[in-house]
């Protein structure tokens, strides 16, 4: 379950996310707002030879200058500080309350200068009007830019690949038959792991440590970022078991499983590594799976 005191994802926040999040918007916007000046009783949107194109030009220039700089603003300020999710929404609801003021002035400069007739509709209402077709037409294309950006982070960050069938000229091994392979933003292989060399991963805000054991048995870790809810939902099937709210471990490795006062813990066959405890959520899949091997 998402919830507004989270930092917000990296995938909202990168470089080339923003741009594609303000192009679309750019588009979505230009599209809708012309599509409904027929239904605005105040709308003077003009394409063409009309006196009110000079303000249409000129009000799509500014607002998505707006908009650009709202979101260079964000990109710098997630580089000096974390925000919350709650943060990112009110930052997209102002600069949406932005673009509805920039329309008034617009509005009302196109009043005056009687390039509109507005018919007794006053200032106030135009800004609340301005409101409900901002906020679909930017609101929307955020959404839906955010919602891609989830999947896409989803199926690129940690899969489990079985490699039991695959035509190699190389001996498989049944210790190789199954290996961890993480991928950034991208869909770029940033690593590739056998299942039994991991130990454990480890949460650590927006971002996972995986724990594991490179060829010459040192233990390593590498960061990433992920949610651990992504790699609890990916691994369901395997080894890989959630023992608390921040870690999930091979259970492969645990070699013992003890009750203290506070709940069970899990000793892994690493030299003097630290037992890693387990929650009440997730006592009995621990145990479950402990005692079926």
């Amino acid at each position: 379950m998402i919830s507004f005191n989270d930092k917000v994802p990296g995938y909202l926040l990168g470089k080339s996310q923003l741009v594609w999040s303000v192009t679309f918007a750019a588009l979505f916007s230009l599209v809708f707002l012309l599509v409904s000046v027929p239904f605005s009783h105040n709308a003077w949107f003009k394409l063409g030879t009309s006196e009110a194109f000079g303000f249409t030009v000129a009000f799509i220039l500014i607002a998505l200058a707006v908009v650009i700089l709202s979101k260079t603003a964000i990109f710098h300020l997630k580089i000096k500080h974390k925000m919350h999710l709650s943060h990112y929404v009110a930052w997209n609801f102002l600069e949406i309350l932005a673009v509805c003021a920039l329309y008034t002035f617009f509005t009302y400069e196109a009043d005056r200068m009687h390039k509109i007739e507005l018919e007794g509709i006053t200032m106030v209402k135009v800004f609340f009007n301005s409101i409900v077709y901002c906020t679909v037409s930017l609101g929307v294309p955020y959404v839906l830019s955010w919602m891609y950006f989830a999947l896409n982070d989803r199926d690129n960050t940690i899969r489990l690949m079985n490699y039991s069938n695959v035509v190699s000229d190389e001996m498989i091994l049944p210790r190789n038959e199954k290996k961890i392979t993480l991928f950034d933003n991208s869909g770029v292989l940033k690593l590739s792991v056998n299942l039994s060399n991991l130990y454990f991963i480890e949460s650590d805000d927006n971002y996972i440590k995986v724990w594991y054991e490179d060829v010459k048995g040192i233990l390593k870790q590498y960061m990433l970022r992920c949610r651990l809810k992504t790699v609890e939902e990916s691994f369901c099937d395997s080894d890989l078991i959630r023992c608390h709210r921040k870690y999930i471990v091979n259970m492969t490795h645990v070699k013992v499983l003890s009750r203290e006062k506070d709940g069970y813990v899990l000793t892994l066959d690493i030299e003097n590594s630290e037992p890693l405890p387990v929650s009440k959520t997730y006592e009995d899949s621990v145990l479950k799976s402990f005692n079926s091997r």
